[in-house]
């Protein structure tokens, strides 16, 4: 792979301070810092709301708050965290950041529509806050019908509209990863030279695609039920609240993906680059990204086992549910295959590699618990769920999303944070997270309904270790943020290729200038070409 030029240009960075010249800005290094800016902010505002009800659950008379409060909390916290953090966190970040970069590029395809994007997706946040302020919404963040539609007197018009708003920042950006991926890579970088997480993005941009639009329209129908009257969803006007069910997890299950799918493309540029070897089966783990994406289009049934779904359709949804798990296994037994006997590094990016593959792990077979009718039945609507989904989603994303800041910081600021601070912080977070969820499973398992802010007090013991370790995470991810904020600042220069690491990121200059290379490189070799290269950690 031949390495660019040195570039003495300015960095994106440097090049034009004024607020206009980054509000009006088309370079997707610098729209990636606007997005990070503003799914930070969303993270905060949905951790905010978690404390609260942690803070609730402590003790077992609902003593904080009235029971419609405690409602708003949790809808609150769900649509921050789901629509706002999670779905955009690693594609609006870092896929902005290094999808041009990874293939050779100068920039997105549509720089414009990038943008756009961007602003979308403000947009979307902004009736979401406003109806925060206003006095929120109780419907829980998957707005079900008619409850939604009928009964709930908050603002759920507003906060629908945030939604679907920024559900077309989601399509936009799929769209622009998908065309970039197809028609900007450089020469020689062929299919199957492209970095295991270009063809997470890709994956991911093709479920945004087809995936957004159908939550959209839920939505879109839900406002026009609660406005015209007009029966869809609400039986009492001859509308059936099962089919919004269909229409929200047909989108919502495949966004589990969207979610965790590029998680899982950061987690293999990782162990590729501190166990200083190729991925074991290369081609495996990247067409099971296309499996993952495929097949996660026909399982939202198994949300549904509950809810008047027939037997026969239950059966084949929870066949299906066992078989999604395929790809996703695949992926864990071949990172697992590329540790062995590989010389590895336990820098703090590893650190949070290894906590993904722990909490993932166990999210993934209790999704199989899930998966089977039986146990759904005795389980469903209970803390097993949602300790179920947070391994998923904050042990898996999350600690991704963390894993792939620290592994990148060094290119997309330029500096170097504390290793040793960075390090407390991962542990923190695995911590802090077991002891927060693991409790959950128990509870879920004896009977505790979610969504509920009174329960019997032999439940306590396991509320209070529950709130503990929300209280160690919620440091472990403040840690970071302070000394990511101080290393802007004050930390060491970074070189290029801090970690000694393969890709075309690592051949330009930390932080890049701003069309990326001063020439088009030219790839000769293979994705992972570690073999004859030595370690190199700053």
């Amino acid at each position: 792979m031949d390495t660019a030029t040195v570039d003495t240009r300015p960095s994106y960075l440097e090049n034009g301070h004024s607020w206009q010249s980054w509000l009006l800005t088309k370079d997707h290094k610098r729209i990636a810092i606007l997005y990070l800016i503003t799914i930070t902010l969303f993270f905060f505002i949905g951790g905010l709301f978690a404390l609260l009800i942690r803070l609730e659950l402590m003790t077992p008379a609902g003593d904080m708050v009235e029971a419609e409060t405690y409602n708003k909390f949790f809808t609150m916290h769900g649509v921050a965290m789901v629509f706002f953090f999670l779905i955009p966190s690693i594609p609006a970040v870092l896929g902005n950041f290094l999808v041009p970069v990874m293939i050779g590029a100068k920039d997105l395809a549509f720089p414009r529509i990038n943008l756009l994007s961007w602003y979308i997706l403000v947009v979307g946040g902004l009736f979401t806050l406003g109806a925060v302020v206003m006095g929120g919404v109780d419907t829980g963040w998957t707005f079900y019908t008619p409850y939604s539609t009928a009964a709930s007197n908050t603002h759920v018009i507003m906060t629908g509209l945030g939604v679907f708003i920024s559900g077309f920042s989601s399509i936009l950006t799929g769209l622009n990863f998908i065309v970039t991926i197809h028609k900007m890579r450089a020469p020689g970088m062929t299919w199957f030279r492209l970095p295991l997480f270009i063809w997470a993005h890709y994956a991911t941009s093709i479920i945004q695609i087809l995936g957004t639009p159908v939550v959209a329209i839920a939505v879109l129908l839900v406002a026009l039920e609660r406005t015209l009257h007009i029966g869809i969803f609400d039986p009492n006007l001859g509308g059936d609240p099962v089919l919004y069910q269909h229409l929200f997890w047909f989108y919502s299950h495949p966004a589990v993906y969207i979610m965790v799918l590029p998680g899982m493309g950061v987690i293999s540029e990782l162990i590729a680059a501190f166990a200083r070897k190729a991925i074991f089966g290369y081609k495996f783990v990247a067409f099971s990204s296309l499996g993952i994406a495929l097949v996660g289009f026909f399982v939202w049934g198994h949300h549904m086992f509950v809810s008047s779904q027939s037997v026969y359709a239950a059966l084949i949804f929870s066949f299906l549910s066992y078989l999604v798990a395929i790809p996703s296994a695949i992926k864990t037994f071949n990172w697992t295959a590329t540790l062995y006997k590989g010389s590895i590094s336990y820098q703090s990016p590893m650190i949070y590699a290894f906590g993904f593959l722990g909490l993932f792990l166990v999210g993934g077979l209790t999704g199989l618990f899930l998966a089977a009718l039986g146990l759904d039945v005795h389980v469903h609507d209970t803390y097993f769920v949602v300790a179920h989904f947070h391994y998923i989603m904050v042990g898996g994303s999350i600690m991704a999303y963390l894993g792939g800041m620290h592994y990148w910081w060094p290119k997309i600021s330029g500096r170097m944070y504390p290793e040793g601070w960075a390090k407390f912080a991962a542990l923190m977070v695995f911590v802090g997270f077991n002891l927060t969820f693991f409790p959950q499973f128990l509870l879920g398992y004896l009977g505790m309904p979610r969504r509920y802010h009174m329960y019997p007090e032999e439940w306590q013991v396991l509320n209070v270790l529950s709130t503990a370790g929300a209280s160690i995470l919620g440091v472990g991810y403040l840690i970071p943020m302070v000394y990511f904020t101080w290393s802007f600042v004050k930390g060491e220069k970074a070189p290029a290729n801090p970690w000694g690491a393969t890709g075309l990121e690592w051949t330009i200059p930390s932080p890049p200038p701003t069309e990326n290379f001063t020439t088009t490189p030219i790839v000769t070799e293979e994705a992972y070409a570690y073999s004859n290269r030595e370690m190199k950690v700053a």
